[in-house]
């Protein structure tokens, strides 16, 4: 039986306080394929009031009963795997062997590295006399996006459980299915009553609520920097803790040293996984401007190679973008960008041919982008490169820095030490040296506008921890 318009609260799947209801669309047919609640008020209430009588007793248990119940949710997860798949891909348009791999991959790799961390974690230091001890910080609201929802489920629930704390989750409304049957993992593993809760909402219903909350220690949020700014804000009139991973506008910096058309064809793929839904894609390709129209054929040819189709084809390589409002804002970001006189090199506005329903972009790429231009500064959300010359090493490391954002950085070079030396100037969370291979046990979050907080493994532990010093304690 579906659970679909149900919650998830101390232990049970229940029905909302007051009925409403929202359609969940499938992005590539632009049609509804279920329905789910959404909840209000009273909802969360009740699922705080479970998660913090809960926490009474689950913040006081040890690290083996805290272990046991992660191995039993990793296998639990490992058993729904393929419905967990199933869902992302209908629920965000993704193509199935992505929702398998990357999408659903991600959350199993999230459990088995907080697991590997929490084995070995410390929460006891002795300081001279004085014992510093890290405690649970309490109740946790964890409010997730559409756009890696088990990624980012799993980066927020895994490390919350390991540190003792109770959580209230509220997964993105656009793409839900994934966390009702997280939930369902959760109940499964023989989760205690109340330390995992889930309910459905909208922002301003359920998750402002939320963060709002007097009875809530810490928000853990991942969204755009629009919406972190709200719950922010929000959450300040209780001074309460709030983690946040936001968005991003990251530079890929191609050194001349670098093998130029493995970087430049790379690039493109990095940029256009998830069909550019990425926070931390390499958005803004800065390449030497000497050989910046031998880039532009690179990237048009690597581009056009991305097949845009039925997330249900085994070719498909790019499904659509989640929502309309996602299409619309990308369509309208593309024709500025052809407005303010960058060059379009392949795609463009409109759907890709043969495509006359869903959500779909035609992959783009753009030449000659210069730092002022929109396509430079707005973060686009969707498979939309900008290529950007530069003259000298020192104006490249200037324009990758020129952004509000600081969640991700990318460098290219055949010498790992100019590398290296490079990415010491980057101001962002996350520097990545010659695409490398997915790390779960780095941290991960961004500098200025991008948020903060750290997630992934040990990383993610430490936010959902309170730091005592017992003073007098002695040797």
């Amino acid at each position: 039986m579906s659970n679909h318009l149900k919650f998830f609260i101390d232990g049970a799947w229940v029905d909302p306080l007051e009925p409403a209801v929202l359609d969940v669309i499938d992005p590539s047919t632009e049609e509804p394929f279920t329905t789910i609640s959404i909840g209000g008020r009273g909802d969360v209430d009740r699922a705080v009031a479970a998660a913090r009588k809960a926490f009474a007793t689950f913040s006081l248990t040890d690290r083996s009963e805290r272990l046991a119940l992660l191995e039993r949710i990793l296998a639990v997860y490992n058993e729904r795997f393929e419905d967990i798949a199933q869902a992302v891909s209908r629920e965000m348009g993704a193509p199935l062997s992505f929702a398998r791999d990357s999408q659903t991959g991600a959350g199993r790799a999230h459990l088995e590295a907080t697991i590997a961390a929490f084995k070995s974690f410390e929460f006891i230091e002795q300081r001279g006399p004085t014992r510093i001890v890290k405690e649970p910080i309490g109740v946790c609201v964890l409010i997730t996006p559409w756009n890696w929802p088990l990624n980012q489920i799993v980066c927020k629930v895994a490390p919350a459980i390991a540190a003792g704390c109770t959580v209230v989750l509220k997964p993105s409304e656009i793409a839900p299915i994934s966390g009702l049957i997280f939930a369902e993992v959760m109940q499964a593993a023989g989760t205690p009553d109340g330390v995992f809760n889930l309910v459905n909402g909208r922002g301003p219903e359920v998750g402002q609520v939320m963060a709002g909350h007097p009875d809530v220690d810490m928000v853990s949020f991942t969204g755009s920097t629009r919406a972190g700014i709200i719950v922010a804000k929000t959450a300040a009139d209780t001074v309460k803790r709030v983690a946040q991973e936001l968005g991003g506008k990251s530079a890929n910096i191609i050194l001349p040293d670098s093998d130029f058309g493995t970087a430049v064809r790379k690039g493109v793929e990095g940029c256009f996984g998830n069909s550019g839904q990425s926070c931390d894609a390499p958005t803004r390709m800065l390449v030497p401007a000497d050989r910046h129209d031998e880039a532009l054929h690179i990237a048009r040819e690597a581009a056009d190679a991305h097949k845009v189709g039925d997330p249900r084809a085994e070719d498909t390589v790019l499904g659509p973008v989640v929502s309309d409002v996602q299409y619309n804002k990308i369509q309208r970001l593309i024709e500025v960008g052809i407005e303010e006189g960058a060059l379009l090199v392949t795609g463009g506005p409109g759907r890709p041919e043969g495509l006359n329903r869903g959500y779909y972009i035609r992959p783009t790429v753009f030449g000659h982008v210069t730092p002022d231009m929109t396509i430079a500064r707005e973060e686009i959300f969707g498979p939309v490169l900008s290529i950007m010359p530069y003259e000298t090493e020192e104006e490249a490391i200037a324009i990758a820095n020129d952004t509000v954002y600081g969640l991700a950085a990318y460098v290219q070079s055949q010498d790992i030490d100019h590398a290296r030396r490079v990415a010491a100037r980057m101001r962002a969370g996350s520097v990545y040296l010659n695409y490398p291979d997915w790390d779960t046990s780095a941290p991960f979050g961004g500098y200025k506008q991008s948020g903060n907080g750290r997630e992934y493994a040990d990383w993610g532990i430490h936010d959902f921890l309170e730091i005592k010093g017992i003073v007098g304690w002695g040797a």
